[in-house]
This record gives C-alpha cells, sequence and structure tokens, in this order.
C-alpha cells in the first residue's frame, strides 16, 4: 500500500500516528490521534481537516495542525499543551477534549498554519549526508565536494559544513562546533575516507530566515517536542546561523536544479545534488524535470568533473527513510542507485548498508 496515496482522512491520521509513535514521539501521535475527534467538531479548523483536497499524508496534514499547536505552547498562548507534552496525561479520551476545548479558543490562530507544509529541518539528517560524501571518496571520486540541497527550508543542513560528526567513530567537521551530530549507528563504520565540502548552498519556495525570531520560532513549532535532542540541535543551528546566516535562496526547485547544474564545474570538484525528505512535496512535473536534468548533466560528467545525487527519501511502500546516491563519472558508474542505508526520519540513528 503506498500510504502517500490515501485518500480517506481518518486511515490518514491513524496510519501518521502510528509513524510519529514509531519515530519516538508518543505525545505527538496522542496529538494527532485527537484530530479524529476533531472530525466530528464544527470549528473551521476541523472543517479544513474534514474536507481536504488532497492527500493527506502526502501533504503532511496532521503535522501541519500538530506545528500550530506546539507553536501556541512556545509563544506561552496555551498552556494546557504542557502535561500532554511531558506525558503526564496519557489518557487519549483526555487529550482529545483538552485538544478540542484549545482548538475552538484559537480557531483562527490555527488556520493558517494549514496553508504550506511543515518546514521539517532537522540537523541530524545530515549525518547521512555525510556518510554518503565518505563512501563517495572512497569510491574515487574528488574528494572536494560542491553541495546543493534542494527544499533546505531554513538552510539546517545547508550548513553541514559547520557541524562535528561522531559517525561509529569515523569523525568529520570541526571539533569546537556547538552542533555535535553522532546519531545511534547500525551496522558497520562509513568509509574512513577524506572530505572536504567547499561550497554549499540551497534553494527552497519559501526559505525561512533563521535570524527572524519569530520564524526560528515558527521552525522549532514543527519539531516534536517531546524529542529533547531534536530541541537541542534546533538550538544550535538557530546560534550559527545567527552567526552567518546559510546561503538559500528563494528559487523553483527545477529552475534552480537546471541553473546549478548549468554553472561551470572546476576540475577536481565532485559536484552534489542533495536533499531529504522533500521529495513528496515537490510536483510530479517538476520531479521529472529534475530526474532529467541530472541525467542529461550526469551524460556530460568525467572522472575529473563528476556528479552524484545523494536522496534521504521516504519509501513510499514501506514508509522507510532510505539513503540512496547515483554517480556519474564518465566510467562505469552511469547514474546507477545504491541503497547505502536507511536513517530514522530525524537522525536518531543511521543503519548503514
Amino acid at each position: 500500500m503506498d500510504i502517500f496515496d490515501i485518500d480517506d482522512v481518518r486511515t490518514g491520521l491513524i496510519e501518521q500516528a502510528k509513524h510519529i509513535r514509531h519515530n519516538n514521539a508518543p505525545a505527538t501521535a496522542r496529538i494527532c490521534e485527537a484530530q479524529l475527534a476533531l472530525l466530528n467538531g464544527d470549528s473551521r479548523t476541523a472543517e479544513r481537516l474534514r474536507n481536504w483536497p488532497g492527500k493527506l499524508l502526502a501533504d503532511a496534514v496532521p503535522l501541519r495542525l500538530a506545528g500550530g499547536l506546539h507553536y501556541l505552547h512556545l509563544t506561552g498562548a496555551e498552556d494546557r499543551l504542557l502535561p500532554i507534552y511531558r506525558e503526564e496525561i496519557t489518557d487519549q479520551q483526555q487529550i482529545d477534549a483538552i485538544v478540542a476545548d484549545i482548538v475552538a479558543d484559537h480557531d483562527a490562530a490555527l488556520l493558517p498554519w494549514f496553508d504550506g507544509p511543515p518546514q521539517t529541518n532537522e540537523a541530524g539528517r545530515s549525518a547521512s549526508f555525510m556518510a554518503a560524501l565518505k563512501w563517495l571518496s572512497s569510491q574515487g571520486l574528488p574528494p572536494h565536494f560542491e553541495m546543493n540541497e534542494l527544499g533546505a527550508s531554513a538552510g539546517i543542513n545547508t550548513m553541514m559544513d559547520r557541524y562535528h560528526y561522531d559517525l561509529c567513530g569515523v569523525t568529520a567537521g570541526p571539533t569546537d562546533s556547538p552542533m555535535h551530530i553522532k546519531p545511534e549507528w547500525r551496522g558497520p563504520a562509513p568509509p574512513q575516507a577524506p572530505v572536504e565540502i567547499v561550497s554549499i548552498q540551497g534553494c527552497d519556495q519559501n526559505p525561512v530566515d533563521l535570524s527572524d525570531a519569530d520564524a526560528a520560532l515558527r521552525v522549532k513549532s514543527y519539531v516534536w517536542p517531546e524529542n529533547k535532542d531534536r530541541i537541542a540541535r534546533m538550538d544550535a543551528a538557530i546560534t550559527l546561523a545567527a552567526a552567518r546566516a546559510p546561503d538559500v535562496v528563494k528559487a523553483d526547485a527545477a529552475d534552480w536544479t537546471d541553473m546549478r547544474l548549468s554553472d561551470p564545474q572546476a576540475a577536481g570538484i565532485s559536484r552534489v545534488v542533495h536533499h531529504s525528505i522533500v521529495w513528496q512535496y515537490i510536483p510530479k512535473d517538476r520531479r521529472d524535470r529534475i530526474s532529467a536534468a541530472m541525467a542529461a548533466a550526469g551524460a556530460r560528467a568525467t572522472a575529473d568533473k563528476p556528479l552524484a545525487w545523494i536522496m534521504l527519501e521516504t519509501n513510499r511502500a514501506t514508509f522507510r527513510h532510505e539513503l540512496t546516491v547515483r554517480v556519474w563519472d564518465g566510467g562505469n558508474q552511469n547514474g546507477e542507485v545504491h541503497l547505502l542505508g536507511q536513517a530514522q526520519a530525524h537522525g536518531l540513528w543511521v543503519e548503514w548498508f
């Protein structure tokens, strides 16, 4: 079953709650399940949820509303959520009633949260990117990487060159960074190969400026509140962005890919296009354009000017987040897909194949 194609709102909410619980956020799963009880309500929020015109999970609608509720808590506008987030209240009927009351009281404030997808920027995902760069370097690609991120949101992973990594004892990045990425590692260690990120930039349809306090708080609202490690990483990312903003431009992903692939590529530089948990939000015609542009650029690639495509995206059949890499180097590698591993959605663990 392709869960992203689920049409029934109720089934979609149940599946979303299962996914959240599987990713170590039981309190947020209960908030999602409380949205089931909202379906019978008469608020405008309930009506928007009940009559969603697209695919509920593909559009991450339950997470939009969960983010809005968390924002009310973070801004101090609503304190009734705290015992739910702390798991002091776990009875679902009680939670249903609390959430229904909050929605009734903040109906107008919650409605705009349906207008765009969650900005699920998560620094923990950069562990998969760094491991993939180590693998590419071990395969003989020049270890000097030009990074280009699609759907960069607030640019948190567009700052991955400033993070310190410990990947099963394989380290990279500045040791004095306020951001230390050390996921639970499953399987063998990634290759101990050199990696230098010589440049890194990204694009997003609606990039978020982390130097803007309210915008940063909005991004933080999408972090599941019981995941304290993620909250800490978000705070570290905001600190780094305040010191030097990530290079993220407002652009359509397909248009930007065309532009970046047409720019001159220096000899000895490995060009990388990368993205995480964003492919599902890009319309199919844009996805097709990006795929065609990558194939065309790959046909021009050489050993001295290779192209790689790193993806940490959801397998629509299994709902697992798979790390795949395609490489074009003018030789034997001609866009072949390599499944390197899989990871927890927010970087808690990485399983290396």
